[in-house]
């Protein structure tokens, strides 16, 4: 993989023979939703977790992983915090033992070469949010190499995912931490042009800085959602009672005068579907763009202007999304992310997609398969396609 990032990889250090029999530390992401009864709902990013730790295997190394779940109390862990279902469910993947460890910040339990253990919840311990010196200095003398491999929390400065990282021996980047980055700077470093995103959501001020980053990126800016909503008053729509934000009408004017000033658009919704009110018994009508009522709530966008889009996207070069452009858990409200999720999935270009709800419509509209990446991480991919430095990263090309 060619990813335009000077950071060491593992991938790298293993053709090195620099891994053989050495004490690896693993910082995944293993954050997964579980029930009432602690049993896990979905292990994606357990699956994710596997091939790090069996490249380190394979060498003999002996592998200690940890991550956080869920939001403890720092120094507090509850029975629900507690990584234990997580172990279980690595050992079947990895069909070995796979030992968890509680208090392991100051080493003293068994580990040799060729085995795994997961060492308990890394939030637990005092100063671990905080990026505590002493804590990373601690914990990096655990092992002769550390791996990030947890894209998902590269935006946060924490001890397991940036101080240890200075410390340690050796730091370097996991596989699934390589493939996030080739994707993401694939799609955004050099991309094959037309360039377009979506992005959608309900509100313009949580994506403000990502679509002013774009505006000066991408050849098509395609907004859904109560994002969209705003830039249909910005080009002087009556949006009824929808969901918007009118105080950053000049900001989307703004964004849509850089985008005009480079010959890129942000295309306007033609039509629109409204309802009288949110609800599963809501009853949808197709609206023109410029006859929305006053007590009419903008829910999706119509079906011409899903058709437009649909076209502009199955001639992308490259497409990044990130959020459905309606409320499409309801489905009289989902048909125009469906239109673009199925132009994205049979689009030639490549596509990356991040985000909860994006993954979410994936699910539902089964195009896993067909999207040229799915990032794992959501605000991480967020603040990478701002163009912010995430922290986990800087951290490592320092120590490269």
């Amino acid at each position: 993989m060619s990813i335009p990032l000077n950071i060491k990889l593992l991938s790298h250090l293993i053709a090195q023979n620099q891994i053989q029999s050495k004490r690896v530390f693993i910082r995944a992401d293993l954050n997964v939703p579980q029930d009432q009864f602690g049993q896990i709902t979905e292990d994606t990013r357990i699956k994710a977790s596997v091939p790090a730790i069996q490249m380190c295997l394979a060498q003999g190394a002996a592998v200690m992983v940890t991550s956080h779940l869920g939001r403890p109390r720092e120094g507090h862990l509850e029975s629900q915090d507690s990584l234990g279902p997580v172990a279980n469910r690595l050992a079947e993947l990895l069909g070995c033992k796979v030992a968890l460890i509680t208090d392991w910040v100051n080493g003293g339990f068994e580990l040799n070469p060729g085995e795994v253990v997961l060492l308990e919840n890394c939030r637990g311990n005092l100063g671990e949010k905080k990026n505590d010196d002493a804590l990373a200095k601690k914990m990096a003398s655990l092992c002769d190499v550390y791996v990030n491999d947890a894209f998902g929390t590269a935006h946060r400065a924490e001890a397991t995912t940036h101080g240890m990282a200075r410390y340690a021996p050796i730091a370097c980047a996991g596989p699934l931490m390589e493939a996030e980055l080739d994707a993401l700077t694939k799609a955004l470093s050099d991309p094959k042009r037309p360039l377009v995103a979506i992005v959608a959501g309900s509100k313009v001020s949580t994506k403000l800085s990502i679509l002013r980053s774009l505006a000066s990126k991408v050849d098509l800016l395609i907004v859904g959602g109560g994002i969209a909503n705003t830039f249909m008053l910005a080009s002087g729509l009556a949006i009824g009672k929808s969901l918007a934000e009118p105080s950053l009408v000049a900001e989307a004017q703004t964004i849509m005068q850089i985008m005009h000033n480079r010959g890129a658009s942000v295309p306007i919704p033609e039509d629109v579907v409204v309802a009288n009110e949110l609800s599963p018994m809501a009853r949808a009508n197709i609206a023109d763009a410029n006859s929305v009522a006053e007590d009419d709530m903008i829910l999706d966008i119509g079906p011409k202007t899903a058709a437009k889009l649909a076209t502009i996207i199955s001639s992308a070069g490259t497409i990044v999304w990130n959020g459905p452009v309606g409320v499409f858990e309801i489905e009289q409200f989902g048909a125009g992310t469906k239109k673009l999720a199925n132009a994205i999935a049979q689009s030639p270009g490549f596509s990356i997609a991040g985000g909860g709800d994006t993954l979410a419509a994936i699910a539902k509209y089964e195009i896993e398969k067909q999207i040229g990446y799915i990032s794992t991480g959501g605000g991480a991919f967020l603040e990478f396609l701002e163009g912010k430095t995430l922290p986990a990263i800087a951290v490592l090309q320092e120590r490269a």
